[in-house]
């Protein structure tokens, strides 16, 4: 490795690979990984944006428009604005989950809207979704919302806002969630009142390149570079990788551990994740998104996912102390295949267990060809924990973390970072993935289920998990 670094650098043959120069490779190295990333995430930003903040016509005639709730009906509407300006696919599957079979949406004592829409000449013309969560802090029990997916067609950007105006004045809740807008959509929450998370690293992304030369190649064809200079660049890219990689040891690993982590899937999720997460409450109070084993299985498992989620289960003898959720997609025009840590609990937050979670990450997302591991969020020891193995950093390029309570105190409260233990899991950030369709319906059999959705009341998640 060291004789093909010094003959890519134009070095003697007698050349050693001395501390100066690995940390100006790092340099070199830490810039390109970050710069490339960034790429690859700006086109699926810039697709967002258009969904906001395009330039209106004031030239053109525009139909008086008018706010008023979303229906079950409105999803064929809804879906063909979100595709108009590039947002992910849905399917009334998984409208059914969101907002039939939400836990929190049986166990609430108010009813609340799924969202509200903007109509013009009996036309959809603006989308925002709004999503019944639980959270707990110490013994209280608190009701949130999130918000999602807000889109609106060019000529009525200006009164969107009333979208947002929508979203806040529900009542009967204790929090207000917007975590996964773009930096338009932030400034309307922003707007509202709302304050953004009180940790300064939460949009720091922590992550290690598993697969040097298929992620370059990834990163080219995003780069569009023409074939010759994207192999040249491909083949130089990985070697820089992969070389600082195997000289900085830059990878999760453990030499012995009291631990034994298996691999189970979202549907076999049971009563020993419920027993972590009564536990969970008892050591002390922090905003925690609900856990129970009916929460988990709601939460991940979304229909017509064309990606996948493991859940790595950590044993102390047969008593499961801690669990990390892996989240798996891949992008459709690059090939690029990214694993997210998309939530992670542990007894105590002990490093141990996290440490023994963070290497069952690596080697999962290794066995299944990932490119990427990321992680984004969480406290700053479990955080702490993941950075001992040198990962490589980005910085979020959009507002990841937005809330406001309605009670000032609890405001206050959370106004201080310790108060939180936030990542991926709270809010809409893993909750809403790309969804497909199972099955077209009938113009008949679709006249009939919007019937009945519009009426349906929602089900217990008992009888909704097994769906799943």
């Amino acid at each position: 490795m060291k004789r093909a670094f010094a003959a890519l650098s134009g070095k003697p043959p007698g050349f050693r690979l001395d501390d100066a120069v690995f940390s100006q490779m790092e340099s070199i190295e830490q810039r390109f990984a970050h710069a490339i990333l960034e790429m690859i995430r700006s086109r699926r930003q810039a697709l967002a944006t258009k969904a906001t903040s395009l330039p209106v016509d004031s030239s053109r005639y525009v139909a008086p428009v008018r706010l008023r709730e979303a229906a079950f009906s409105d999803f064929e509407a809804v879906s063909g604005l979100k595709q108009r300006w590039g947002l992910n696919p849905d399917s009334i599957e998984n409208w059914e989950r969101l907002w039939l079979r939400n836990p929190a949406g049986v166990d609430g004592a108010t009813e609340r809207p799924i969202g509200w829409v903007l109509e013009a000449d009996e036309a959809v013309v603006g989308y925002l979704g709004n999503i019944s969560l639980s959270y707990r802090y110490g013994d209280r029990k608190l009701t949130a919302v999130a918000a999602h997916g807000l889109v609106v067609d060019p000529p009525y950007r200006s009164v969107g806002v009333t979208l947002t105006a929508g979203f806040f004045r529900q009542k009967s809740v204790d929090l207000y969630l917007t975590t996964s807008a773009i930096e338009a959509v932030g400034r309307m929450a922003l707007a509202f009142k709302s304050s953004y998370l009180p940790q300064p690293d939460y949009g720091k992304v922590l992550f290690w390149v598993l697969q040097p030369y298929a992620f370059s190649q990834a990163v080219m064809k995003k780069l569009q570079l023409g074939q010759e200079i994207s192999k040249i660049g491909s083949i130089l890219a990985s070697l820089a990788v992969g070389t600082h990689k195997t000289l900085g040891r830059r990878w999760p690993r453990q030499s012995s551990s009291p631990y034994l982590v298996n691999g189970i899937g979202i549907g076999e999720i049971g009563d020993d994740f419920q027993a972590l997460w009564l536990q969970k409450l008892k050591e002390g109070p922090r905003l925690l998104a609900e856990r129970s084993a009916a929460a988990l299985r709601w939460h991940f498992g979304i229909p017509g996912d064309r990606g996948s989620a493991r859940v790595l289960c950590c044993y102390e003898n047969r008593d499961l102390v801690g669990y990390a959720v892996i989240r798996t997609d891949t992008d459709q025009e690059t090939g690029l295949r990214t694993s997210i840590v998309a939530d992670l609990l542990a007894r105590n937050d002990d490093p141990e267990i996290v440490k023994a979670l963070c290497v069952a990450a690596h080697d999962h997302a290794r066995s299944i060809g990932s490119h990427v591991l990321e992680l984004m969020g969480f406290p700053p020891g479990i955080r702490s924990v993941y950075s001992q193995w040198g990962p490589y950093t980005r910085a979020y390029p959009a507002c990841p973390f937005l809330y406001k309570a309605a009670d000032p105190a609890l405001q206050r409260t959370l106004s201080n970072g310790a108060a939180w233990y936030a990542g991926p899991f709270d809010g809409d950030t893993t909750l809403i993935r790309p969804s497909y369709p199972s099955a077209p319906l009938s113009g008949a059999s679709r006249a009939q289920t919007r019937e009945h959705r519009d009426t349906a009341v929602c089900v217990p998640e008992q009888t909704a998990s097994k769906v799943f």
